[in-house]
């Protein structure tokens, strides 16, 4: 039982006590006496009932004082204090706990926080060893910093779930232009830690770009491989990938070396694709441009041989040569001057190994199609230069096809050197198959077992500069797809390097995250210290969502294992299309000069909802902000359905003796700095500090999972409020 509901339940049992007690007392008397005596005792009372009862009424009243003043010195104030104690040892809290009540709880208090100060002599006596020891480690952190920051190419690291841990300014800005969310609060951040890669990248594509890795690592060459793959926003990237090696638990085994994350750098190619067609474009308006007027000027100059042309005829001709020849001047200055810029790009390939090439297209088949398949003749020294994604998902495509329209049971495959080039060849036996059949399969989209590319098979050949055609072995009775590739240089198997006994690769970062896995449990299971969170607020004109007050002003910080990451946050004014409470000025300080010409909400949410992706979101009185962003899903077509944490709801939780749970009084209690009040970027860094100090409260409670915080907040007494 809570201490309020004990001093309720004393303050209606003293004076019941005292009621029934007189009542026991009369009783008692009044069986005693004789008829005359009892009629003596009533007459003698029976002017003096009132005055009775107002001393009754006194005497109750003192009492429930007296137990009010009680509970309050020897109850709720050891309660309040106990509370204050823990956030002092769980926080280190430089606030020291309120001395107040009685002189034993006086006494005692002097204790508590005699010890916590000897307490906090001794941290930061270790915090100073501590911070001695880290220079050096620092040092390193800054260097890679710097290195990062001075470099002109976009570096991401990510682990083996795809999630971001570290990356440069380049890549950040990279990826801000990369957005598909309207251009709010910066651009809405695909890229922060913690966040998915593949928000970005197809997720196919990277996982075969890590088996390519490893295969690599089994072989004992380089192993880097890159790929081409365009954005959802259309941009086309050029990535580079190099593997993350450790020796820690949870990596892709590999040549006895363990894959724990992968490397990628970036180059956007789109600018240099785009004037690559832009050059096609300018060849193809030369030629095809200029051919009638070559033709007209060689007809010209052939008449003009014949010695006994008119003079008339003559000069005619020789204006249409001039006339032509003038055009085609003009022709040749205008496309120099309209593709002057254009440069060269052509679409990359990597070099790979063939027999690595075809296994990857056996797995991938029996994987996809479920389609048997076997090596007929495969030469272990070719090399060849592919987009291997593109190639993989063509051949993939073709055995689906050849499985499902022509039943076949079983493909084959060969690989064989022909001089410059490779022939990659599919076999198959059963029904005959036309040549048109074959045409339409090459134009045709690649779809297929829930798959969906816009290339065809026809855009992967000729992306490799190849030819495919249809070849019979009528001796055999069989039939094979031949595919020419261009033949690359082989590369030599790369020794590992040398490194001093006892020592390993150097490390600059203590990457937690690189264990970090969201698959191991589900999200209502996991300690609340290895979630991602979005913290946010907003101001708004009024405190009437349902009557029509708008938000104009949205600012959230994410946190992610357990770090407030202060350079990833969004901040945006928003136009609400009303007028503001004058009463609500006051408070936040944004006037309606300053919401001129910012976007609208329809512009800023999809931003925010972006910026909140896979994320569980926190803010102190969650439900007023909650139903603003609910308010506006018809008209956006937006949800925020992630799980939401109050820290209005947590602290009532954690300290149910509190007069109050406002925002400065939590705060002021945890001993939490407040900055910038009353602007939304600003409270919410408040609040996220104040939610990663009641993290450690609540686990003192026994609530470590993100559903213990959720049904503990729920049973709140603030949970009732609705807006």
């Amino acid at each position: 039982m809570s201490p309020r509901a004990r001093l309720t339940l004393a303050t209606i049992a003293v004076p019941l006590f005292l009621l029934l007690t007189l009542a026991a007392v009369g009783g008692i008397l009044w069986v005693d006496l004789s008829a005359e005596e009892r009629d003596a005792f009533a007459g003698l009372l029976a002017p003096r009932v009132g005055l009775m009862f107002v001393f009754v009424a006194l005497a109750a009243s003192c009492a429930i004082a007296a137990v009010r003043q009680l509970h309050r010195s020897y109850v709720a104030m050891p309660a309040r204090l106990a509370e204050e104690a823990r956030v002092l040892l769980s926080t280190g809290a430089a606030r020291p706990v309120g001395v107040a009540g009685s002189p034993e709880v006086r006494a005692l208090v002097e204790t508590i926080n005699a010890l916590a100060e000897h307490r906090r002599s001794l941290e930061d006596d270790v915090a100073e060893r501590i911070r001695a020891a880290m220079n050096s480690v620092e040092e390193e952190k800054n260097r890679l910093a710097a290195l990062m920051s001075e470099l002109t190419q976009s570096v991401i690291v990510c682990n083996l779930e795809g999630r971001v841990l570290l990356y440069n300014g380049h890549a950040r800005q990279q990826f801000r232009a990369l957005s598909e969310a309207p251009a709010a609060a910066g651009g809405g951040e695909l890229l922060g830690l913690g966040r998915s890669i593949y928000t970005v990248f197809d997720r196919a594509l990277v996982d075969h770009a890590l088996e390519t890795v490893r295969h690599r690592l089994l072989r004992g060459i380089q192993a880097v491989t890159h790929f081409v793959t365009t954005t959802r926003s259309g941009q086309l990237l050029r990535v580079q990938m190099a593997p993350v090696l450790s020796g820690g638990e949870g990596g892709v085994v590999a040549g006895g070396r363990e894959v724990s994350g992968f490397i990628l750098l970036l180059d956007n190619i789109t600018r240099n694709f785009e004037t690559e067609s832009r050059r096609d474009q300018m060849l193809h308006t030369l030629t095809e441009g200029n051919r009638a007027a070559l033709a007209n000027v060689r007809a010209a100059a052939e008449m003009l041989d014949y010695a006994d042309l008119q003079e008339e005829l003559r000069e005619r001709f020789r204006k249409v040569i001039r006339d032509e020849v003038q055009a085609m001047s003009q022709l040749l200055d205008r496309t120099a001057t309209e593709f002057a810029d254009s440069l060269k790009a052509r679409w990359p390939l990597e070099e790979m190994l063939g027999a690595d090439l075809v296994a990857a297209a056996q797995r991938r088949i029996e994987q996809v199609v479920s389609l048997p398949t076997k090596l007929e003749e495969v030469d272990e020294h070719l090399w060849l230069k592919v987009d291997s994604f593109s190639l993989l998902q063509a051949l993939t495509y073709l055995a689906h096809r050849l499985s499902d329209e022509f039943e076949v049971r079983e493909v084959r495959f060969r690989l064989l050197s022909n001089g410059r080039l490779v022939h990659l060849d599919m076999i198959w036996s059963g029904q005959a198959m036309s040549t048109e059949t074959v045409m339409s399969w090459e134009l045709e989209a690649m779809q297929f077992a829930g798959e969906s590319s816009p290339l065809s098979v026809r855009d992967v050949i000729e992306r490799h500069d190849g030819e495919m055609w249809m070849e019979r072995e009528k001796v055999r009775h069989r039939a094979f797809f031949r595919i020419t590739l261009p033949a690359a240089v082989p590369q030599v198997a790369l020794e590992a390097p040398a490194c001093p006994a006892g020592e390993g690769r150097p490390e600059y970062y203590d990457f937690d995250l690189f264990s970090w896995s969201e698959r191991s449990r589900a999200l209502d299971d996991r300690p609340l210290a290895e979630l991602a969170y979005t913290v946010f607020d907003t101001e708004t004109t009024g405190l009437n969502p349902s009557q029509g007050d708008e938000i104009i002003q949205i600012g959230a910080v994410r946190i992610v294992n357990g770090k407030l990451l202060r350079g990833e946050a969004f901040e945006q004014l928003i136009d609400p299309g009303r007028p503001l409470d004058p009463e609500s000025v006051k408070v936040h300080g944004i006037t309606a000069d300053m919401l001129a010409g910012r976007p609208a909400i329809a512009t800023v949410l999809p931003a925010f909802h972006a910026f909140a992706a896979d994320t569980v979101l926190v803010a102190h009185n969650a439900a007023f902000d909650m139903r603003f962003l609910q308010l506006k899903e018809a008209a956006t077509g937006l949800r925020f359905d992630q799980p939401v944490l109050d820290t209005l709801l947590l602290s009532a939780v954690i300290h149910p003796n509190q007069e109050s749970h406002r925002l400065e009084a939590i705060a002021d209690l945890l001993g939490v700095e407040v900055v910038g009040r009353h602007t939304a970027v600003g409270d919410a860094l408040v609040t996220a500090e104040v939610f990663l100090a009641l993290v450690p409260l609540l686990a003192a409670k026994g609530i470590v999972t993100l559903r213990q915080a959720r049904e503990a907040a729920e049973q709140s007494y603030y949970a009732r409020v609705r807006y």
